[in-house]
Formats: C-alpha cells, structure tokens, sequence
C-alpha cells in the first residue's frame, strides 16, 4: 500500500514539473521587485515587453527595465525604450537585491558585466527567469550549470554541444529548477508571465490576468517536435525565410505610437511584422518626444507624423493578439510566410504543421 501511495505522489508530482514555487517574501520589499533586463544593442521584443505589460496588469509588483549598460535599451525590431534604471543604479536603489530577474533573448549574450550583474543578483538571493535564448545568457553566467533548463527550439542542439553542464529539456514550456527558471521560444513570454503572477499573487489573480488577456491555459505543457523542419514537415514553410528575403524588398512601414499604447500589442505587432524580412517597421509618434505606455515605459519614436521621412505606408492599430497579428500578415505575406513567423515564435495556438 506504502509503495502504491508513493508511486502515486511520484505520478502526480510529474504531472506538475516545471510549475513555479511560490514566492516567499523578503526582508524589506513591501511586495516584489522584478527586474526586465535589456541590451543596448538587441533585446528580443517579446521577451521583453510581454513580461513587463503581463506583470504590470497584475499589479503585483515593483517591475523595471534595467539597462544592463546605458540609458536606452534597444530592441531587435530597433524600437527603443528608456530603461527605469542601468544596472549599477538599480543596485544603489536595491542594494539587497531583486526577487527576480527575468532575462530576454539578447545579441550580446556573453557581456562580462551582465554576467557578473546576474551572478551577483543570485547570490543575493534573486530568483533568474530566461525567456526564449535569454537561456544562452544565463547559461553564460554559470547560473544553469548542473541544472534543468529549456529554450527556443531552434537552438537546442547548440546548448547540447555549448553547455554540456546542463540538462537540456524538451516538451516543457518552462521549467523551475531552484532559482533558475527557464522558457521556450519567444510565445512563451506569455504563459511564463502568468506562471510568475500565481506563484507571486495565487491562481485566482493569474487566471484574472489571463481571462483580461484571452488565454485560459499557462502550465507549463508543450510539444517541442512540431516546430523545427525537417524531410516532409514545415520545409515549405521554412523555404519563406529565403524567398521573401530574395524576391521581394524590405519597405518602411510605419506603426503608431500613442500615448498609453498596450505593452503586449506594441510587441506582437512589431516583432511579427519585422519577421518575414519584408517590413522595416518604425514606430511613428506624434512628435520625437518619448511616448508613455499604459503602465509608463517610455518609448522613443522613429519618425514623427507628417515628416518628410515618415512611411508612407502604416499598419493598423497594434494588436494584443498574436493571433490576429499572424492573420493580417497572412493576409498580408501569404498563409505559410504567417506560420513560419508563428514557428519561429514558437506559438502552439496557430496552425504550424
């Protein structure tokens, strides 16, 4: 009876691998302090804005974009943000320390600063959160070493071969190992988001925030074998990656800014669209003043309405749904050029086989 009891909580505690441990309140923080970390050079959109816009509806916590150098953080669509505070300022502010820090996919993933930043916010106690290859950016510090971890798809045998250390998990969305939490590809933002509300507020907050944004599910169930191509799946859709490069021309098109635009919308919009490698997509403002979002992150426009270098061509309104997003760039770039943008996003609700 023992051993059918014990099998049965072993079943069960497998069932729920990779959901978050609760938070446990620290010392000082009236609630927690999250912070989003972004390069100067190249911070993967989504990763970014998706925790930032997620976490702010929650309202259940001190969110910041910390620049790991510098007072803008650039984007990989080239959108630029004011970050709250650089790294050094943000450790004069917080001396003890974080209680998160979640990391985007960046360009420059082995920035010996960032790193020792990182480290040093672990050994406070911090609990480190990599979106998409922000996992290559952990993984660099030492932080993943001897421990469970996941990223985008796309890279997995490279970690196979480039961080022998860690043990390198498929089929999951994400995946707490200690204080190291780790997601897929550049969708997960989302979910792992929620994941971050329920273990900080409880699931009653999270499934609010999730019913606010249209999702109804955020655990941590995935399938990683339906996204990378291979002899009969996804080669036609992956053969777009060269042919909207090679047949067709990169134009400028604009997307509005307006004050109190939706985090999560400016996003998906920009990310998306700036994917097929056909759209050079610059945020459009009213003047070249920093534009406020709904939550206050600051956004410096690309071109100013009615200037003589402002696109003439202009995407709707941004969108919050990465659905609708994939369906006017169907609509837009044809059918298999909107699923491998959605491939690449590792998204599982768009049709991807």
């Amino acid at each position: 009876m023992r051993l059918l009891l014990a099998l049965l909580l072993f079943v069960l505690s497998c069932a729920h691998a990779g959901e978050l441990p609760e938070y446990q309140p620290r010392p000082g923080h009236e609630r927690p302090v999250i912070a989003i970390l972004g390069d100067s050079v190249s911070t993967e959109i989504t990763d970014f804005l998706l925790p930032y816009g997620v976490l702010q509806r929650a309202g259940v916590a001190q969110v910041l974009a910390v620049a790991a150098e510098g007072p803008l953080i650039t984007m990989n669509t080239g959108l630029r943000v004011q970050a709250d505070l650089d790294t050094s300022a943000f450790d004069q502010r917080y001396p003890e320390g974080a209680d998160y820090v979640i990391v985007p996919a960046m360009r420059r993933a082995q920035l010996a600063p960032m790193l020792a930043w990182l480290q040093a916010q672990a050994d406070k106690g911090a609990t480190v959160a990599s979106i998409c290859d922000g996992a290559l950016v952990v993984a660099n510090s030492g932080l993943l070493n001897g421990r469970r971890g996941t990223a985008h798809w796309a890279t997995y045998e490279y970690r196979l071969e480039k961080y022998p250390g860690t043990e390198w998990l498929q089929n999951v969305r994400y995946v707490a190992d200690g204080k190291v939490i780790s997601s897929v590809g550049i969708s997960a933002a989302q979910p792992l988001s929620l994941a971050l509300v329920e273990a900080i507020a409880g699931r009653e907050k999270a499934a609010a925030v999730a019913a606010g944004l249209g999702v109804g599910d955020w655990s941590s169930r995935h399938d990683s074998g339906v996204y990378a191509p291979r002899f009969g799946h996804n080669l036609s859709v992956w053969l777009t990656h060269y042919t909207d490069q090679w047949l067709h021309g990169v134009n400028d098109t604009g997307l509005p800014l307006a004050e109190g635009f939706d985090e999560i919308a400016l996003a998906y919009t920009s990310d998306a669209y700036t994917r097929p490698h056909r759209s050079r997509v610059l945020a459009v403002g009213a003047s070249d003043a920093a534009v406020a979002s709904r939550h206050g992150l600051k956004i410096l426009p690309d071109r100013v309405v009615g200037a003589a270098d402002a696109p003439a061509v202009m995407l709707p309104a941004a969108d919050s749904s990465l659905d609708r997003v994939l369906a006017n760039i169907a609509d837009s770039f044809g059918s298999r050029t909107a699923r491998r943008v959605a491939l690449e996003f590792e998204y599982p609700g768009y049709p991807v086989r």
